[in-house]
C-alpha cells in the first residue's frame, strides 16, 4: 500500500475486529475491562483512547508522513490543543489574516495565559524574521488565507524556522493532505479543521492535528488526554468516510472553482478575484510549486455600486452559510460572517472590505453554479 489514493480508502487496522468487517467498528464503549489489576492494556478509558478514533488518527498520520495523528471535537479544539504544548512567557510569530476563531481563541483566550503573539505577514520572510524574539518557540500560519487566499511557502517559513530553532506549525484545512503534505515541506505540525473537505458532506464537526516527531506527538497526546476534547467515535467514523472519497472530491472542487473563476473574470460587476490558481501572481507560484492544485475556495470584490448583502441573499442553489469543504457550494460575507469577531479596523488591514464575497465551490455541475451566479449578479 504505496500509493497515496490507496491509502485514502484503507487505513491501518487496528487489530481489534474479529468479525471480518470491512469498516473499521464503531466503538462507543466509555470503557474497557482490565483482565487483572494490574495487566497493561491497549483500552482502558475512551478519552484516552478509541479503536474508532485510533484509526482515523492512525491513517492522517500516514497520510501526512507523521509520527502520530490526533482527532479532536473540532478544529478550534485541535488549535487549542497545539498551542497548549507552549509555557506562559512563550512568543509565536502568527499569521496577520487567520480564520476568526482562531483569532478569538489567541486573542480572548491565550494572552490571558500570557503567551505572546506578534502577527505579521508571512509571505514576507523579512517581517517573519524580524518578529523573532529571544522568547519565540514557534511560527503559525495558515497556507492558504482565509478568506484572501494568500500563500505562504511552507518550505520557506520552515527553513527560517529551523534557522531560528522553532518550530513550524501550519494549518492546512484549505489544501488537505491530497493536495500538500507540509510535513514532507518542513513543518512541524499540521493542523485541519475535518469538518471541511475531510468530512466533506457538511455533517460532522471535528479537528485534526499530526506531529512529525513522537516527542510533539507526546505533548499534544498529554493535551488531548488532559483537556478531552476528543472526537467520538460516531464522527470518527464520518470523517473516515469522508476520507475515502477525498481525491475525487478535491479534484472536482479544482476543476469547478477554476471553472468559476474563469466566468468571474468576465463580469463587470466583479472588480476582483482572489484564486492562487490565477496565473501571474506570487501565490500562483508558490501555489505550484509545494501543493498539487489550487483547491476549491476562492473570494471575489463585488463593485461599490452593488449591493453585496443582496447579491448573496438572491442566490438559490449556492447556499448562504459560513464553512466550506462539502459537496454542496457554500457562500458568506467574511466582513459579516466568518471574520465578525475582528473589528472594522481590523478586517480593513487584511484586505477584508463589505464587498468581499467567499465562495466555497462544491461538487454540483459548474454551469449551474455559474448560471445561480449570473442570476444573483444580474438582480
Amino acid at each position: 500500500m504505496t500509493e497515496f489514493e490507496t491509502k485514502l480508502v484503507h487505513g491501518i487496522p487496528q487489530n481489534d475486529n474479529q468479525t471480518g468487517a470491512v469498516n473499521v467498528p464503531v466503538y462507543n464503549s466509555s470503557t474497557y475491562i482490565f483482565p487483572k489489576v494490574a495487566a497493561k492494556i491497549r483500552w482502558d478509558y475512551a478519552r484516552s483512547g478509541n479503536p474508532t478514533r485510533n484509526y482515523l488518527e492512525d491513517q492522517l498520520a500516514a497520510l501526512e508522513g507523521g509520527a502520530q495523528g490526533f482527532a479532536f471535537s473540532s478544529g478550534l479544539a485541535a488549535i487549542h490543543a497545539v498551542l497548549s504544548i507552549f509555557s506562559p512567557g512563550d512568543h509565536l510569530v502568527i499569521g496577520n489574516t487567520i480564520y476568526g476563531g482562531t483569532f478569538r481563541l489567541i486573542n480572548q483566550f491565550f494572552k490571558r495565559w500570557q503567551l505572546e503573539f506578534t502577527a505579521v505577514d508571512t509571505q514576507d520572510p523579512r517581517q517573519v524574521e524580524a518578529a523573532v524574539q529571544e522568547n519565540t518557540k514557534a511560527i503559525y500560519f495558515e497556507t492558504f488565507t482565509n478568506p484572501l487566499l494568500k500563500v505562504t511557502s511552507v518550505k520557506q517559513i520552515a527553513q527560517l524556522a529551523r534557522k531560528h530553532n522553532l518550530l513550524t506549525i501550519v494549518d492546512n484545512t484549505f489544501l488537505t493532505p491530497y493536495l500538500q503534505q507540509p510535513l514532507a515541506l518542513g513543518a512541524d505540525i499540521v493542523i485541519h479543521s475535518a469538518t471541511k473537505y475531510l468530512g466533506g458532506h457538511s455533517d460532522t464537526v471535528a479537528g485534526i492535528a499530526v506531529a512529525k516527531s513522537a516527542t510533539l506527538a507526546q505533548q499534544i497526546y498529554f493535551n488531548q488526554n488532559g483537556i478531552g476534547a476528543v472526537l467520538s467515535p460516531e464522527n470518527a467514523n464520518l470523517i473516515r468516510r469522508g476520507i475515502q472519497t477525498l481525491a475525487l472530491r478535491m479534484e472536482k472542487h479544482t476543476s469547478n472553482a477554476a471553472k468559476v473563476v474563469s466566468f468571474l473574470q468576465k463580469q463587470a460587476q466583479v472588480t476582483h478575484v482572489y484564486y492562487p490558481g490565477i496565473p501571474g501572481t506570487r501565490d500562483y507560484e508558490i501555489a505550484t510549486a509545494e501543493a498539487k492544485g489550487y483547491g476549491g475556495v476562492l473570494s471575489f470584490e463585488l463593485r461599490q455600486d452593488l449591493d453585496a448583502q443582496r447579491f448573496v441573499e438572491k442566490l438559490k442553489l449556492i447556499k448562504l452559510a459560513v464553512s466550506l469543504g462539502a459537496v454542496e457550494s457554500l457562500i458568506e460575507l467574511p466582513a459579516k460572517m466568518t471574520h465578525a469577531e475582528l473589528s472594522p479596523k481590523e478586517q480593513l488591514a487584511v484586505g477584508i472590505t463589505p464587498q468581499l464575497v467567499r465562495l466555497a465551490v462544491g461538487i454540483e455541475d459548474p454551469r449551474d453554479l455559474i448560471a445561480d451566479l449570473a442570476q444573483a449578479l444580474e438582480e
